[in-house]
């Protein structure tokens, strides 16, 4: 045994690898699986924004860019976000540019943290977010949204401030949200922000699949919190970039001041080539996204239709791209052991909702960021499993 195995930092040995991640390295073993895991686009980067990415390289951008990235990534960041959801940060000292929106929510959740504070969020949820929580010596606490349609309520939310208190320091909402599809309006934005205005707290607002919104306008809790409220956004799912690794937050200065340290110890800048292609994805190709959007939206009305005829309750998802299905009740397996089974016998990988938090148990996750013949196959297996 290595002498040092257990002189780790305390909180690394209370996190796990995400059982996403775990139940699809699983499944991937059996031959001819299909899997509807991963929240990965099956589209290609834009040809134009590859040949940006291209062209950096040749002409020798292969040095640091400053800490919050370069300049005219910054402006492209806010001039998209200005044109698109009415947003407005100073590109001098309100947006920073990470390594995707993943080390964005890291290091934003790092500045902000002590040990002891209590961190609100929807549940059922991401995993990403309670291990870097948990490294931070903070606890993050679940508010159950299963009986209000995965939407977080004033009333909820008043309920969970009244019971946890000062402790309190943060909360994290996704929308749309993974793994729901779930996408808040104007309204619902609005009358969160109000109740939130009463509370010192922060608001991390993980905007990734805010380009992928089916059923109206993207809206964003910096529309109507801005001083309170963190936003994390970026090119992974808009742009089909997740390779490239290019997140933003945008923040008032007085927030930015304090995360920007924490970013550059993880990891001095984004990639600069990385960067070059961002500017292109932000300005020539700001509607590239919509291409993407048509596709996925036709995908979710097929899967949501022959879901529903299978049997499953689902959650009818107005963003991002995955569908969240109850299990029939007749079905008397958890969510692990249905996946599970359904892997084994039929070569169908869905994602068990329980990796999604205790809410999520009874409950799966599939992604449409499939081809539409993929999906029509994934149907056919699933059928065939019911014995339908």
């Amino acid at each position: 045994m290595n002498k040092l195995q257990d002189r780790f930092n305390d909180n690394v040995y209370k996190i796990e690898v995400s059982l996403i991640r775990q139940f699809d390295q699983e499944v991937s073993q059996i031959p001819g699986m299909l899997k509807l895991t991963l929240g990965e686009p099956d589209f290609n980067t834009p040809g134009h924004v590859k040949k940006a990415g291209q062209d950096a390289i040749e002409n020798n951008y292969s040095h640091y860019s400053g800490m919050a990235g370069l300049v005219n990534v910054r402006e492209g960041v806010s001039q998209f976000f200005k044109e698109k959801y009415d947003l407005h940060y100073n590109p001098e000292n309100e947006i920073l540019v990470t390594v995707g929106a993943t080390e964005a929510i890291s290091a934003s959740l790092l500045a902000i943290l002590n040990p002891g504070d209590k961190v609100l969020i929807t549940a059922p949820t991401y995993p990403g977010y309670e291990p870097i929580v948990t490294l931070a010596g903070a606890e993050l606490v679940a508010i159950d949204t299963r009986d209000s349609g995965f939407v977080l309520t004033p009333e909820k939310l008043e309920a969970a401030m009244a019971e946890h208190g000062d402790k309190v320091k943060a909360i994290i909402m996704t929308s749309p949200s993974n793994p729901t599809g779930v996408a808040y309006n104007d309204q619902e934005v609005r009358v969160l922000a109000e109740t939130l205005k009463k509370y010192s707290v922060f608001v991390l607002s993980d905007e990734v699949y805010s380009e992928l919104n089916y059923e109206g306008e993207h809206v964003s809790f910096g529309k109507y919190l801005r001083d309170q409220t963190i936003v994390i956004n970026g090119l992974s799912k808009s742009h089909a970039m997740t390779g490239w690794r290019i997140g933003f937050i945008c923040a008032p200065k007085e927030l930015t001041d304090q995360i920007i340290k924490v970013h550059q110890y993880l990891v001095t800048a984004a990639s600069t080539i990385s960067q070059m292609a961002a500017v292109e994805a932000l300005i020539e190709g700001i509607r590239d996204g919509e291409i993407m959007r048509v596709e996925y939206k036709a995908r979710r009305d097929y899967l949501y239709q022959a879901m529903t005829d299978l049997g499953f309750d689902v959650a009818r998802p107005s963003g991002a791209f995955y569908l969240f299905a109850k299990i029939p009740a007749d079905i008397q397996l958890n969510a692990m052991d249905f996946c599970l089974d359904l892997a084994k016998k039929n070569k169908l990988a869905l994602i068990p909702g329980s990796a999604f938090g205790p809410e999520g148990e009874g409950y799966v996750r599939l992604s449409y960021a499939a081809s539409m013949e993929d999906l029509e196959e994934a149907v056919k297996r699933l059928t065939e499993y019911l014995g339908k």
